[in-house]
């Protein structure tokens, strides 16, 4: 099983990243799944292009390739004035419509400084990923407070929190499997 997680923001030094690479780390562990990031700082500019739209930069390819080979999407994604960050949309715009969410399976993991832990975000995407028909799992996890909420490795200190991640991604590698035979 080969699971995709993405980083959902371009900024550099971002929770994000750090909390991604956590995740990717718990999926590691589990037997007989392996685990790529998405970084979106690594996007290439010429994304920005309009031409963009009708010809994909060279360097994109990587990118949508990861998530057509994936077996499943865990989105982590910071809150930016109340919404999902403009990098991670534009990632969503420019992948191949309908085959990359069509009944791919995806999970929400949502990083904030505030109070909500990026509910608002989570809740954008899920209305974008049920319009591209993707299988969303329904355990959401919200990290808020964010500047003190990560460990130095990344994963949460909070132990409730921890609980919720470290089953979100049990439950996300047993939902893949699970729909597998509905892709």
């Amino acid at each position: 099983m080969n699971i995709v997680v993405v980083a959902g923001t371009n900024r550099t030094g971002s929770r994000t990243r750090s909390i991604a690479g956590a995740i990717m780390n718990r999926y590691a562990g589990i037997a007989g799944v392996t685990v790529q990031l998405l970084d979106l700082a690594t996007l290439p500019l010429d994304l920005l292009s309009p031409e963009a739209y009708g010809t994909k930069p060279a360097a994109f390819a990587p990118f949508a390739e990861a998530v057509l080979a994936s077996d499943g999407l865990h989105i982590v994604t910071p809150e930016y004035n109340g919404g999902m960050p403009g990098a991670l949309k534009l990632f969503i715009d420019h992948l191949p419509f309908p085959e990359s969410f069509e009944r791919r399976p995806v999970c929400f993991t949502g990083v904030a400084a505030g109070r909500w832990g990026a509910l608002r975000p989570i809740e954008q995407l899920q209305g974008v990923f049920g319009y591209r028909n993707a299988y969303q799992l329904p355990d959401r996890v919200f990290i808020s407070g964010a500047t003190k909420a990560l460990g130095e490795d990344g994963w949460p200190v909070e132990p409730h929190v921890s609980t919720l991640l470290a089953a979100q991604v049990t439950h996300f590698v047993q939902f893949c499997e699970a729909v597998k035979p509905l892709r």
